[in-house]
């Protein structure tokens, strides 16, 4: 693992060794070394190519990987403000020399201080063999504007770019932008190397070298691994790093990067995975770290002098949160909503016959007994227990622990296993269902009425929630734990994050904001589906959506600021809103989403999750609403989602944004969803771009679109465009 420091001096040319001379308004361009040494291609040896991030007015970091064995090896580094190289940057002492060592894979990353601001520079590293040359790609970076400077930015924003069996062909749209930087808002890597439910079987491929360092999932055609050694997790970036147009992107423009959870594993929290719902328990520090340090290792990201610490506890010894101001209008902040999170609010191995919430309970906390409460029994006493042992014979076909079988259990729930247990049976030797109308009968909310249908699953936990039992059970527990039980940042990055934003100057505060803070719920009441249906569901609750209490504690400080825009990725879809604070659409702000470089989309992963729960798969009409998603979210009948103003769920892509003292306008530039199948490399011609924009103005939280010229204001009282 890392030591403190050993990292950065073996990797970072530091404010000294590197000098670049001030005149004027800008660097003094000389060559200082008068070289005239002839340069090899050294492409085999630099097969990532090059990369830069976290540009800032005097400072940029610059990353690469060498390959030639074992042994550490020593490299040059080379920066100039042309492409030539004929004006390079004066180096102190000569040319930088940096160590790439083999216990870090090789990687270097070189921090280039006292650079101009505003500035576009190329650099370039070099590995001499046998007293040959070999030189890397030329990079092309760029520095930050100083604070003061009144200049327009542009920038674009990705997330999700799964590898197996999709094709990049969103950065190789996105390469022929001119910009700043770009952001990556996370799943830069998707830790599997198969997994049926979301990634193809066909196509181009990851494959594990430590394969017992791995984790095995599935079983027969479907069994897959996932990541869990650091030879893994590192196999992974250089398998994703090895694509040209993503390589281009890197070579082009700087990146500002954070994680979501496929950089250690899906639907994270800390250092605990969720692949076994609940039927094993899956924390697991040493594989936080290895997935930490790959992720430190390939990412030109700078972190001053803070390292990972193999001896300290995770995340506590570094932080991966910061903030980047670029001149007087873009403060960008970005957030890490994964390492500090508390689990998911509905346990996924919940049994979903046991009351959640009690009479009792409900009466004291809400002074009533809210209509969706339905009716429990003491199952151990009720009926002379009765009704105890015929659950406890079904708990292995249904598939919950017969342990669970004990103290309140919903009434519906009972019903529904006695009568499976009745069919086919003398009606003299039946059970009898509970008269759910039966007078004095609790009401309460079981794990079953959030629409938990299986004892380990996901379905009822992470998604497909009941959002009016969900919202009752979330508002009681988030007092009880004062708030602990959304603490979504943890208590040190909520205050830095807040009093980033409070304190900031810039005309735009925006967010770097990793899943949807906009409301994305479906109502389905209107559909002829069971009546268990048919009532309004989140689609995840691993989103904002499930910490729905903390994030109006935060848009509720939010608000009042203007000029707050948070850039989101993670659900795989474009969406443009403006959430705000539950039950008042005059607070708010502003939320583009912008779609997945190239993971299935949101529209297909909700058909998959249809497909393949056994109780989605045979609900009639199921498949279809999940391939009507965007018309549920946006339903003018139900008007479920006020805040949301645009939703194109079936789309590949990458958001460019013009930043100004004027105007925010950000450009979703998308692709279909089918295309991410197809290689377009050397054919960017054939690829076919969709573009759908937007801006704010300074000063106010609305959302506008442009239609046709004109631009139209998102109003979300009466969910139009006007």
């Amino acid at each position: 693992m890392l030591k403190r420091r050993d990292f950065l001096r073996a990797t970072l040319v530091t404010a000294g060794a590197l000098v670049v001379p001030a005149c004027g308004d800008g660097p003094e361009t000389i060559n200082p070394l008068d070289d005239e040494r002839e340069l090899a291609d050294g492409s085999e040896y630099f097969p990532q190519s090059v990369a830069s991030g976290d540009p800032r007015p005097g400072s940029v970091v610059l990353w690469t990987r060498v390959q030639d064995g074992a042994a550490d090896l020593d490299l040059e580094v080379e920066v100039a403000t042309d492409a030539g190289f004929a004006q390079r940057v004066a180096l102190d002492a000569g040319q930088a020399k940096v160590k790439a060592l083999a216990r870090h894979d090789h990687c270097v990353k070189v921090k280039v201080r006292g650079l101009a601001a505003g500035t576009v520079y190329y650099y370039r590293f070099i590995y001499v063999k046998g007293g040959t040359s070999y030189v890397s790609r030329v990079g092309r970076t760029k520095t930050a504007p100083a604070e003061e400077a009144d200049v327009k930015v542009r920038f674009a924003y990705v997330s999700c770019q799964d590898y197996v069996g999709r094709y990049y062909n969103t950065y190789l749209a996105l390469a022929q932008e001119e910009l700043d930087f770009f952001v990556h808002l996370g799943d830069y890597i998707y830790e599997t190397d198969g997994d049926p439910s979301f990634q193809s079987t066909t196509g181009r491929r990851v494959v594990f070298t430590d394969l017992a360092g791995s984790i095995s999932l599935g079983d027969g055609d479907g069994a897959y691994h996932a990541a869990r050694s650091l030879d893994n997790y590192r196999e992974l970036y250089r398998t994703y790093r090895s694509d040209a147009n993503l390589q281009k992107v890197h070579e082009s423009f700087p990146m500002i990067a954070t994680w979501d959870d496929h950089e250690f594993s899906n639907d994270c929290f800390g250092a605990t995975a969720t692949y076994f719902d609940g039927r094993q328990d899956e924390t697991d520090a040493d594989r936080r770290k290895a997935a930490n340090q790959a992720w430190f290792e390939y990412q030109p990201v700078d972190y001053g002098d803070v390292e990972l610490d193999p001896d300290a506890a995770l995340p506590d010894e570094f932080h991966i949160y910061r903030d980047f101001v670029f001149g007087r209008h873009v403060h960008l902040v970005m957030t890490d909503l994964r390492s500090y999170r508390p689990d998911h609010l509905i346990p996924e191995d919940a049994f979903p016959g046991r009351v959640a919430l009690d009479q009792p309970k409900l009466v004291a906390e809400l002074g009533e007994v809210p209509a969706v409460a339905l009716p429990y029994v003491d199952v151990e006493t009720y009926g002379d227990g009765i009704y105890a042992p015929v659950l406890t014979g079904a708990a292995e076909t249904v598939g919950y622990d017969p342990a669970e079988v004990t103290g309140n259990i919903s009434v519906a729930f009972i019903n529904e296993i006695v009568a499976a247990a009745n069919e086919g049976l003398p009606e003299d030797t039946q059970i009898p269902l509970i008269d759910a109308a039966e007078a004095g009968l609790e009401r309460g909310i079981a794990y079953v009425d959030f629409g938990k249908i299986n004892a380990y699953g996901m379905i009822g936990s992470r998604y497909f929630t009941a959002k009016d039992t969900f919202d009752i059970y979330a508002a009681i527990r988030y007092k009880e734990t004062q708030g602990a039980s959304e603490a979504m940042m943890g208590a040190e990055q909520e205050a830095w994050f807040l009093d980033t934003m409070e304190g900031s100057k810039a005309t735009w505060k925006v967010w770097g904001n990793e899943f949807c803070l906009v409301q994305l719920a479906v109502d389905l009441s209107p559909y002829s589906l069971p009546a268990q249906f048919k009532r309004s569901f989140y689609t995840t609750t691993d989103a904002w959506d499930g910490f729905r209490n903390k994030r109006d504690e935060l848009l509720e400080r939010l608000v009042g600021l203007g000029g707050v825009v948070a850039i989101t990725g993670d659900v795989h879809a474009f969406y443009a809103g403006t959430p705000g604070p539950s039950g008042d659409p005059t607070k708010k702000i502003v939320e583009l989403v912008g779609g997945a470089v190239s993971s299935a989309s949101f529209r297909e992963i909700l058909t998959s999750q249809v497909s393949s729960d056994p109780t989605l798969r045979g609900l009639p009409g199921a498949a279809a609403l999940a391939l009507s998603i965007d018309t549920l979210l946006t339903s003018p009948e139900t008007k479920i989602n006020p805040h949301l103003a645009h939703a194109n769920s079936n789309a590949h892509g990458y958001v460019v944004v013009e930043a100004s003292g004027q105007e925010l306008v950000a450009d979703m530039r998308s692709i279909k969803a089918t295309e991410a199948q197809t290689d377009y490399s050397g054919r960017i011609g054939d690829l076919k771009i969709s573009s759908k924009r937007f801006r704010t103005l300074p000063g106010e939280s609305e959302l506008y679109a442009d239609d046709g010229g004109a631009w139209k204001r998102w109003d979300p009282t009466t969910q139009a465009w006007v």
